[in-house]
C-alpha cells in the first residue's frame, strides 16, 4: 500500500476521541473537497509487514485507518493481519467505496451523495453552515449507523482572513450547537486534536 504516514497520537473526532490510536494515513482520495484539510498526496511504498512493523513501536491496540481514503487500497487481508496481532481497527472513510467487511468500526463522514455503504458504525458529518445543513442530513438518515455526530466545518482552508476565519467558525460552531438540539438524534463532535494542537 501507499503509505503517506503513520503516527501515534489520541484520537480527535467521533465517538473514540481522546483515545489513543496509531494512525496509518493512506495516500490518495477519490474526491477532491475545497474544504479537505488533510495532506495526504505524498507517500512511499510499504509492504503489509513494514507498516505492521510500524504501528509495533507504539503500545496503543487501537489502530486508525484514513486518508485520503481507505477504500481505494485496504483490504481484507490487511485488517485480518492487524486483527490477529490484537488490533481494534477504525476505519475513517468518505462511504463512496467498498470496506473490507472485517473492519472493527467504520466511520463514515459523507461528502457526496455517491454513498455505497448501508450501514455504518458511526456517520460524522461535517456542519457546514450553508443553509442546508437539514437537507443534508435528511439526506444520509437512511444510512443505518449506531452513533450519529455532527462536526463543524474548520473554514481556514476557504476563508484566509484570520479574524474572518474566527468570526465565521465561532458562527458555524453557534448554529451548530442550536441545530443539534433540535435534533437530539445527533450529537456534536469537535476536532479537538487542533484545539489541543497535536496530530
Amino acid at each position: 500500500m501507499k503509505i503517506n504516514e503513520i503516527f501515534y497520537s489520541l484520537q480527535g473526532e467521533g465517538r473514540f476521541a481522546g483515545h489513543a490510536a496509531v494512525f496509518v494515513r493512506l495516500s490518495g482520495c477519490n474526491l477532491a473537497c475545497p474544504f479537505c484539510d488533510t495532506q495526504h498526496q505524498d507517500g512511499r511504498e510499504m509492504t503489509d509487514d513494514e507498516i505492521i512493523g510500524e504501528i509495533r513501536k507504539y503500545p496503543a491496540r487501537h489502530a486508525v485507518i484514513t486518508g485520503g481514503e481507505p477504500g481505494l487500497q485496504l483490504t481484507r487481508e490487511f485488517v485480518d493481519r492487524l486483527r490477529l496481532e490484537g488490533y481494534f481497527v477504525q476505519v475513517e472513510t468518505n462511504g463512496t467505496l467498498p470496506i473490507p467487511p472485517n473492519v472493527d468500526w467504520v466511520t463514515c463522514s459523507p461528502k457526496t451523495l455517491d454513498i455505497v455503504l448501508e450501514r455504518v458504525d458511526e456517520i460524522k458529518l461535517l456542519f457546514h453552515d450553508d443553509g442546508h445543513d437539514e437537507e443534508r442530513v435528511r439526506l444520509y438518515e437512511p444510512i443505518e449507523a449506531r452513533h450519529r455526530s455532527l462536526q463543524p466545518c474548520d473554514h481556514a482552508m476557504t476563508v484566509h482572513d484570520d479574524d474572518e476565519c474566527h468570526l465565521r467558525n465561532a458562527a458555524t460552531l453557534a448554529n451548530c450547537i442550536a441545530f443539534i438540539k433540535a435534533h437530539p438524534a445527533w450529537s456534536l463532535s469537535l476536532q479537538t486534536h487542533k484545539m489541543l494542537g497535536i496530530r
